[in-house]
């Protein structure tokens, strides 16, 4: 509990003190007209009496009450409480009653929902803060044999940094010497501990468990992953829902119009009454006008909807799961549709070299022209057939390296001409191939001008992704699809694997945009498309998409920047436990929404009617306001979603 909380739990107990202790003094000293009463105070002390403890916990709502007609905007819940207490105590001067209990109740349990729910706000915004705690205070830069400790921020790319047992990683970075074990869990919600060593990429935001470790620095600490990551939590409320925005709109035209209805309510009755010749009862309609509006307040809307929606991105958060907004929250609820990128989405990415056919050429000099031609491209693939190779490139060897998007890259080794690629690339080149029996990416060689033979590599599926699509048609998605760069019979048979509804392969970037646009047209408007990827050429599509997934905080930066929500790791399983999150956000919201309104409305109908009194009102109002927040923390929680 911070200070302001403490300070108001003071003021509260005080002031519920005076009002029992002043209850229990009224019906033994004041006027001699009630019960068992001495008679020793009289009426006009007991005003002032009472005063003290509403002043103690009604000024700084009065205060506000104030400063909103002041600059013309008075239509919220201080300006409601603030005329409903002093109208509550005017009728009392005015009846003589004595009887203030029930304008200081009033104002004590709003101050009491008040308290519970900047409480509850507190606890929601310290579960993301502890959860997201990974900003790092200093990094150990090595500069001329000397450790220096400094602010992140003033640490250069190719510096490097000194990290000890215990202590956060400050900077993206690569391990130049040391190995080690890496606690992930604040990043990606895995509990099991990361190995790591030499050579290893290794990101801000990890603890450093057991080795001393020296990396050398990738990134400024601006771009690195636990800044990016900060960035997207801290801009993540700022993204307002649909839902979220309907209630701002709903009570700025609600709290207007209840106020106009009390004043209805306190005048034409007793108007009416006064016409058929019959006693107005002014003090009667003005008390139902007043309990009408303290009935009306709507905090159990205004504050329990963004405290749900906060507490689904904090719940979300704690799993590793990255929502940049509520809006996107609210747009995942209702996904149907699942599109996946192949490569690093559902398979490792991880490619491996399974046979070579060759015509002519020795299969290691077919291996090493590949190798060479494919130096400077950082794919998948080309390292798989660098790795393949096994031995030092000499980059002299290689010259005018061109990379063609889709089809593959040529060169020339040792002045040698030399083309791998795709299909496309062959028939580019008007050169004759074979097809391959095997089943995997194959890669085309030409030397020479003339084709040399194939290489056959094969990505490994994850061991998760089947069971991440039986969840996600568990979770209602109605179809799953998966686009791959790869031969469509590749594809195809990753996805008989996993159990994938369609699958298109032979896409360009572009050619996925289409396909994913040709989707979105042909599905329910009310329906919500997301495409699953991790890699830079993925950026189109999660932007284009309805809504974008990036795949592993290790992704590019173009994916994440893209996409609406980012998951930390690479377990597609998450994917389906953050649509269950964003539903189980949604249903709490609209079980406030209707509990609010229906006993809001219900209520409403019984203190226009004289039914409900003012303590009705404090239920309707205060009652309804904790339960709602009661029931938005419940959006924190995340079992029982995977």
């Amino acid at each position: 509990m911070n200070k302001k909380q403490k300070k108001m739990l003071i003021r509260i107990i005080i002031s519920s003190v005076l009002m029992g202790l002043l209850f229990i003094a009224y019906k033994v000293l004041g006027p001699d007209d009630k019960p068992y009463s001495l008679g020793i105070i009289k009426e006009p002390f007991w005003f002032i009496l009472y005063m003290i403890p509403y002043v103690i916990i009604g000024y700084d709502i009065l205060k506000k009450a104030f400063k909103g007609i002041i600059k013309g905007r008075p239509f919220d819940e201080n300006f409601l409480m603030a005329v409903a207490t002093v109208g509550a105590i005017v009728i009392a001067l005015i009846k003589k009653s004595g009887d203030y209990t029930e304008a200081i109740a009033v104002m004590l349990f709003y101050q009491i929902g008040e308290l519970f729910q900047s409480y509850a706000v507190g606890k929601s915004r310290r579960n993301i803060s502890n959860l997201m705690d990974i900003r790092p205070d200093y990094a150990n830069v090595e500069k001329d044999g000397k450790i220096e400790k400094v602010s992140p921020d003033e640490v250069s790319v190719s510096d490097i940094i000194i990290v000890y047992p215990g202590e956060k990683i400050p900077i993206d970075g690569i391990i130049e010497e040391g190995d080690s074990t890496l606690n992930t869990s604040a990043l990606t919600g895995e509990s099991l501990p990361k190995d790591v060593n030499v050579g290893d990429e290794v990101i801000s935001g990890c603890i450093n468990l057991t080795g001393v470790l020296k990396i050398r620095t990738t990134k400024e600490f601006g771009e690195s992953t636990v800044s990016k990551i900060l960035e997207l939590v801290e801009s993540s409320s700022s993204n307002k829902s649909k839902s979220e925005a309907f209630i701002s709109r709903f009570a700025k035209i609600y709290t207007p119009a209840v106020v106009i209805s009390a004043l209805c309510l306190a005048i034409i009755p007793p108007l009416f009454l006064i016409l058929v010749g019959k006693s107005p009862m002014w003090g009667e309609w003005i008390y139902r006008a007043l309990t009408f509006l303290v009935i009306s307040c709507p905090c159990a809307l205004v504050i329990s909807i963004p405290l749900s929606f906060f507490a689904g991105l904090g719940g979300a958060s704690k799993e590793g799961i990255l929502i940049k907004g509520s809006n996107y929250l609210e747009s995942l609820s209702k996904t149907k549709y699942v599109v996946f990128d192949k490569t690093g989405t559902l398979t490792k990415g991880v490619f491996n070299v399974n046979c070579v056919h060759h015509n002519t050429m020795d299969e290691s000099k077919l291996l090493e022209y590949a190798a060479h031609c494919e130096s400077a491209s950082s794919h998948p693939i080309s390292i798989s057939l660098k790795n393949a190779y096994g031995k030092e490139i000499d980059v002299s060897r290689v010259s005018d390296i061109k990379e063609i998007s889709g089809h593959g890259i040529t060169a020339k080794v040792d002045e040698i001409n030399i083309a791998a690629g795709n299909e496309k690339l062959m028939e580019s080149l008007g050169l004759e191939y074979k097809s391959c029996h095997k089943n995997g990416t194959i890669v085309h060689m030409a030397v020479d001008d003339e084709y040399a033979g194939h290489i056959v590599i094969s990505d490994e599926v994850k061991p998760d992704s089947k069971e991440a699509i039986e969840k996600l048609k568990k979770a209602g998605v109605k179809k799953t699809v998966m686009l791959t760069g790869d031969l469509e019979k590749v594809g195809k048979e990753v996805a008989d694997t996993l159990g994938v509804d369609e699958v298109y392969g032979n896409l360009l970037p572009a050619d996925k945009v289409a396909k994913v646009e040709e989707l979105i047209k042909n599905k329910d408007k009310k329906e919500v498309l997301a495409f699953v990827g991790d890699g830079i050429n993925d950026a189109p599509v999660l932007a284009r998409a309805d809504i974008g997934i990036a795949m592993g905080a290790l992704g590019s930066d173009a994916a994440i920047e893209a996409a609406d929500v980012v998951l930390m790791d690479d377990n597609p399983i998450k994917i389906a436990q953050a649509i269950k999150i964003s539903r189980k956000c949604i249903r709490i919201v609209y079980e406030n929404i209707c509990f609010a309104l229906i006993i809001k409305f219900a209520c409403l109908i019984l203190g226009a009617f004289g039914i409900a009194n003012m303590w009705v009102a404090i239920f309707a109002d205060v009652g309804v306001m904790v339960i709602a927040v009661l029931n938005a923390i419940r959006a924190l929680s995340t079992k029982n979603t995977l």
